[in-house]
């Protein structure tokens, strides 16, 4: 088949009757990561007291939800609104690219905000002093190329496959594995490279934020006073709750394809929507009820509008 073909959407399979009112909560939700998250980047740039590293970091993680909100959006609501079936190569590639590219750069962030807390807890008079403006901006660029650059080089080769299965895809948006699944070219190094790519980041990130979070828990656990051991338990608990709902998303897709084949089609869509929209979904929620200052910043905008 032509590179230039089609591919099929999937959408709630056997559910098409249910459309319209499937997207009233899928509507609901994009509504709520756009304003959300736009809500933490405007109270991070209007509030001078949150231009320190950790709220760097937050604004960096808002902005990246935002993304990938913006990355499937089109395809998502396109289908459950009856305006597209099909993706084109091209098309498709590109979704891909950004898609995976945005789950790599929030893993990082995710391990940048755990050492912008190892340190803030374990060298706090240290802090600023490593942690600096000019530091802050060489972190972020090095988290857009390691997710970017990394990312390109599997990506581009799709373009040059050959896709002579069914071109039905298994979710409303376009994966790298599921092009792989339709290709019957050598798809061997696009394999072992993603396999090496997801154990060089979303695994080693991960193990690197417990192991963190262990350091963590030692030096806290040293501190003589109550009051100071809750004080550093607060400002890790968002945090650890972005994490978990990061990596718990990835971990339940993974077992769903791995080990549940015999599942319906409905569930494997339900759970890469929740694997692309929970994250951004959570995390403007979490930082809004457990980080005080943004709490105490977003009350004081909604009361001045009020009146």
């Amino acid at each position: 088949m032509m590179n230039s073909s089609s591919f099929l959407l999937t959408g709630f399979s056997g559910l098409e009757q249910q459309y319209l009112w499937i997207s009233i909560p899928f509507s609901s939700i994009y509504v709520m990561v756009f304003l959300g998250n736009c809500m933490v980047l405007h109270v991070i740039w209007t509030e001078p007291s949150l231009h320190q590293p950790m709220f760097y970091f937050l604004a960096m993680l808002a902005l990246t939800d935002v993304s990938m909100g913006l990355s499937t959006v089109h395809t998502v609501l396109g289908i459950l609104w009856g305006i597209i079936q099909e993706v084109n190569l091209d098309a498709c590639i590109v979704q891909s690219f950004f898609i995976h590219s945005l789950s790599f750069m929030e893993s990082s962030i995710l391990l940048t905000m755990a050492l912008d807390r190892y340190i803030a807890i374990c060298n706090p008079l240290r802090y600023s002093s490593i942690l600096t403006n000019s530091r802050v901006v060489k972190i972020g660029l090095a988290i857009i190329c390691r997710s970017f650059f990394f990312t390109i080089l599997p990506i581009i080769r799709l373009k040059f496959f050959h896709y002579c299965h069914p071109h039905i895809l298994s979710h409303s948006f376009c994966l790298h594995q599921d092009l792989l699944r339709l290709s019957c070219s050598d798809i061997r190094l696009n394999s072992y490279y993603a396999l090496m790519l997801v154990i060089c980041t979303l695994l080693l990130d991960s193990v690197l934020i417990l192991i963190s979070y262990a350091l963590i828990l030692k030096t806290v656990l040293a501190i003589a006073s109550q009051e100071e051991l809750h004080k550093s338990f607060q400002t890790c608990i968002s945090h650890i709750c972005s994490v978990l709902v990061f990596y718990i998303p990835i971990i339940s897709l993974t077992m769903v394809h791995r080990f549940g084949k015999h599942l319906s089609p409905v569930v494997h869509v339900l759970m890469g929507n929740i694997y692309i929209l929970f994250p951004p979904l959570m995390n403007p929620i979490i930082y809004s009820v457990k980080t005080h200052q943004i709490r105490r910043r977003m009350l004081r905008l909604f009361s001045l509008k009020r009146y």
